[in-house]
């Protein structure tokens, strides 16, 4: 297996066949690739999951993908320049990943948490022929990460899963909510759900996206 541009750990299907299907994880702020990957003893067996990790070192087990700033309102909460690069890395790990696997696009979920959610909306509307059912919890659409012609793409094979917690302190309700009308107009798939809980992902969300998944695969 050759080197892959980001560091990453897999939980390997036991038998790999032409249906099988490839979930890559994108973590938040300030967390690294062994928190989502806890969802993996949960979901079917037969599903190739990876769980990347961010580049920027925080330090303590702690990674970023991009710096942000906790106190700014949500057009300065990104650093841009950051977030493109993290997002184009991110868009190259695919391929790889992909091609290393030899699995398919229409066979590849993405699922983000927090900021690995803004930029897992950002390469899915970047890069539609990459990834194309996006499980994005507990983050928002950042538009500074879109490409200028999106109304020119096509996004026809797109699929999302969207959550948030109702209280959620980190990242207000109200910023995820801007998701599903946004994706409506460029009639893009999505399905939008709340949960009564903080910045995390209830058992109930969990439950709801594996199976959201189980009828894509």
């Amino acid at each position: 297996m050759e080197k892959l541009s980001l560091q990453y750990i897999v939980r390997e299907p036991n038998v790999q066949t032409e249906n099988t299907s490839l979930l890559i994880l994108l973590h938040g702020y300030g967390s690294n690739e062994e928190d989502l990957f806890s969802f993996a003893t949960e979901l079917p067996d037969d599903l190739l999951i990876v769980s990347a990790r961010a580049p920027q070192n925080l330090g303590y087990g702690s990674y970023a993908w991009y710096t942000i700033n906790f106190t700014a309102n949500e057009g300065k909460f990104s650093d841009i320049p950051e977030a493109i690069e993290a997002r184009d890395k991110i868009a190259t790990f695919i391929d790889e990943v992909q091609n290393n696997y030899n699995i398919s696009p229409d066979k590849t979920f993405l699922l983000g948490f927090s900021q690995g959610t803004i930029l897992s909306y950002a390469v899915a509307l970047n890069y539609p022929e990459k990834v194309q059912k996006i499980i994005a919890l507990s983050g928002y659409i950042n538009h500074e990460l879109l490409p200028k012609d999106y109304n020119l793409k096509d996004y026809s094979t797109l699929d999302f899963f969207i959550s948030h917690g109702s209280v959620d302190q980190v990242i207000p309700a109200d910023w995820a909510k801007k998701a599903s009308p946004f994706l409506n107009e460029l009639q893009i798939k999505n399905y939008y759900k709340e949960y009564g809980v903080g910045h995390g992902v209830a058992p109930q969300n969990f439950f709801d996206f594996k199976k959201w998944m189980e009828e894509r695969m």
